[in-house]
């Protein structure tokens, strides 16, 4: 009896070691507040204005980021000075479509809540009327739902990006021609033409960055209103590919994967460990990439530490 009693005691010590050891992961509540903003963007690296229609004053919103299981608590504000009603369109969000997602004239609000029961990178719009518009003039972002714990099919990577791509309509007012898919210029990431990509236009100043070897991870989001994305890392294999960004929805070794429009994944890729490379991350949709839809990868050992970490998985 002695025996068995310390056996017991001593399994239970095992067991509370052992839980002790693993992370716990609890739910939280997000609170995240955005104002719905008629101004002018600078749309290219030459100093270029349009008249958007934004989140927050910018071109994409801001990355909402939460972990699987949490509480968004969200609210827009439009402004009385606004011209129209907006609204906001979480892709994240399993709500009512005529409740949550309603539109909210100039000087008022909204406000409600979601649980982010599925992880993965999902696309945010506005759905005003008319939807085509208000996407096209800049209402969009990404809202990234973390899984609970990182694992072998989804490693913790080192570094991360989001990339949104979007069509650019000069004549903001033509929403007539936007449903048409007539009158588009140029393909933008992240809300510039050639955002990061020096080499077909010289005035740009950023590219995204990773030491060679490292695991980065992008997020990317199709925003365009009528074009599919066919994604493609020049100089290089997408190591994974997660569909939705879900950790269960996973692909290994592919060259280029199509992302339909509104739709979004997660893609890992890899570089040489034993010397410096450089990818070009295209639209292989050619009237797109050479439009503006080509983003610089240098993987070099100076790369910048702070690139692709924290808040800087948003270059502005």
């Amino acid at each position: 009896m002695k025996l068995f009693k310390t056996g017991i005691l001593s399994c239970a010590a095992v067991a509370m070691i052992a839980c002790s050891a693993v992370p716990a992961v609890f739910a939280k509540t997000v609170k995240v507040t955005m104002k719905a903003m008629e101004n002018d963007v600078v749309i290219d690296n030459k100093g270029t204005k349009y008249p958007a229609w934004t989140y927050d004053g910018a071109i994409p919103g801001r990355v909402v980021r939460v972990t699987e299981g949490d509480i968004v608590d969200f609210t827009l504000n439009n402004p009385k000075t606004n011209k129209n009603s907006h609204s906001i369109d979480f892709h994240a969000a399993e709500v009512d479509v005529l409740n949550e997602f309603a539109a909210v004239k100039p000087g008022e609000s909204k406000h409600f809540i979601f649980k982010a029961r599925r992880a993965g990178v999902y696309m945010y719009h506005c759905g005003a009327n008319p939807m085509v518009q208000h996407i096209a003039r800049g209402m969009y972002g990404t809202i990234i739902v973390d899984p609970k714990r990182y694992s072998k099919a989804y490693p913790k990577p080192d570094r991360e990006y989001v990339l949104i791509q979007s069509q650019y309509f000069p004549d903001a007012e033509n929403y007539a021609a936007m449903l048409e898919n007539k009158g588009w210029t140029n393909a933008l990431i992240n809300g510039k033409i050639f955002n990061y990509d020096p080499v077909h236009d010289p005035n740009a100043t950023k590219v995204l960055m990773a030491k060679p070897g490292e695991r980065v991870r992008i997020f990317f989001i199709n925003a365009n209103v009528n074009m599919p994305v066919a994604f493609h890392p020049i100089a290089g294999i997408w190591d994974r590919v997660y569909v939705n960004g879900s950790p269960k929805n996973v692909l290994y070794d592919v060259q280029t994967y199509g992302v339909p429009v509104a739709g979004a994944s997660t893609f890992d890729i890899v570089s040489p460990a034993d010397h410096a490379t450089n990818n070009a991350i295209v639209d292989h949709t050619m009237s797109a990439a050479l439009r503006g839809a080509i983003t610089v990868l240098m993987n070099r050992p100076d790369a910048d530490p702070k690139l692709g970490k924290g808040d800087n998985i948003l270059l502005r």
